[in-house]
């Protein structure tokens, strides 16, 4: 698509979404909340947007669900974030659709195609960096499991990006693309998931010249999705604590701070 072309259904997606009247949500009503609709060619996908209350700007962050789906607590996450201060958007690569089980959260991941997830996401990009409410502020994504193989996936598709949390996602390996990542990562990884291989990781960045961009925290006794307190068998409250504190840390560092 022309960048002109994709400009203007941006543009026109920014004017839709500020003809919403966005509902108080919150604490003390302390932010708003709306769903914005983006239409990408003939795909069309929700969006979950939460935001400081008032009109100066602030910085943006990309919210990239696990394969359930873009659910309620995902939106919580968009929530905190803007009780921070971010102009946070949760981003539904599933079009729709959330799990209602382990099975059927395997087959939706499954049948989510990279190219057309990280072409909504860059999508996603477009419509919040030049967003009213984070105008002139740099924008990061975070994402959790699946999400968080595809917040590194836009950190080589898009060099915009300011910053990247990884919260126990697929690794990229490939030397290539990571050189092509521009501003800092910073891994969340717990010690006793299995699925996933930071030694690996750690390897390839270090070859592609960009481990001193990378920081990488390690939670003894945690396993996979540990900071999602609706996982019973894997949520692991003192180190999800230790995890947000470090994760807030970095994103006020290179957003806020910069």
């Amino acid at each position: 698509m022309p960048r002109s072309a994709l400009a203007f259904i941006v543009a026109l997606a920014i004017a839709q979404a500020a003809a919403q009247e966005p509902p108080a949500g919150g604490e003390n009503d302390a932010i708003n909340t709306q769903t914005v609709k983006l239409a990408r060619g003939d795909a069309q996908f929700d969006c979950y947007l939460a935001r400081p209350k008032g009109d100066e700007p602030a910085p943006g962050i990309l919210l990239i669900h696990e394969w359930w789906g873009l659910n309620d607590w995902v939106k919580q996450q968009a929530e905190r974030f803007a009780r921070q201060g971010y102009v946070a958007l949760a981003v539904d690569l599933y079009h729709g659709q959330v799990a209602a089980d382990r099975d059927h959260a395997h087959e939706l991941m499954r049948g989510l195609a990279d190219d057309q997830a990280v072409a909504d996401l860059k999508f996603a990009f477009e419509f919040l960096s030049g967003h009213k409410y984070t105008k002139g502020k740099p924008t990061g994504v975070i994402g959790w499991c699946m999400g968080g193989g595809y917040a590194l996936q836009l950190a080589v598709a898009d060099k915009r990006l300011a910053c990247t949390v990884v919260c126990y996602g697929k690794p990229i390996t490939d030397e290539g693309q990571l050189r092509r990542i521009t501003g800092p990562i910073l891994g969340i990884w717990g010690a006793t998931d299995r699925g996933i291989d930071v030694a690996s990781f750690k390897k390839a960045l270090a070859k592609a010249g960009k481990d001193k961009a990378a920081t990488h925290k390690i939670y003894p006794g945690a396993g996979h999705a540990f900071l999602n307190e609706t996982n019973k068998q894997g949520y692991n409250k003192e180190q999800a604590e230790k995890a947000w504190a470090e994760i807030d840390a970095f994103l006020k560092r290179e957003l806020k701070e910069k």
